[in-house]
């Protein structure tokens, strides 16, 4: 089952990657405007919507779910990048270092994904997507708490940790719901 979802990963994973890079070509990194508790904010905006159209059955807005949690991947990827890159970056990155940065923040997530599933044996295949929609609602509060703290917890792991964690949900439910499998 491990190698079957390092394909699932992969497929999902490539088609944000697209989308991203497709979106950095259209608009450059205007991304890099938003302050970390704005791109949490965005993520909740995401989720929020999710839930909301889980919850009534039905939706008004064109965009469906799936392209919902294909954001919530990339605007944590972003919020990762954002973390890494130094307060005095450039605004505008170049495309190809853009890419980079992508690429790295997803190998991080990679190896953490199959660390947990190695220990957690896959449990997330037993989970519905409404509960791994609550996961990231609650992952998004612990965010937006550490980020009122600004950073000074007690015993808590990072927003670094909790965009990953989000990260990874995403990618489940969207394994799940067999995006990526067709490109």
């Amino acid at each position: 089952m491990e190698n079957q979802t390092q394909l699932e990963y992969d497929r999902v994973i490539a088609r944000c990657r697209t989308l991203f890079l497709a979106k950095t070509h259209d608009y450059g990194t205007a991304w890099r405007i938003l302050r970390l508790p704005s791109v949490t904010d965005q993520l909740y905006i995401k989720a929020q919507r999710i839930r909301s159209i889980q919850e009534k059955g039905t939706q008004l807005v064109a965009d469906g779910v799936e392209e919902e949690f294909v954001a919530i991947i990339n605007y944590c990827i972003i919020a990762l990048m954002q973390l890494q890159l130094p307060a005095d970056a450039p605004q505008d990155l170049e495309p190809a270092a853009v890419a980079a940065a992508y690429d790295a923040q997803v190998e991080v997530n990679r190896q953490l994904l199959f660390a947990k599933n190695h220990d957690y044996g896959e449990a997330w295949r037993q989970m519905r997507i409404e509960s791994i929609t609550d996961i990231i609602l609650m992952k998004l509060h612990r965010t937006k708490q550490i980020e009122d703290l600004h950073g000074l917890t007690r015993v808590s792991e990072g927003v670094d940790a909790n965009y990953r964690d989000m990260l990874n949900y995403a990618v489940f439910v969207l394994i799940k719901m067999g995006f990526g499998q067709s490109n």
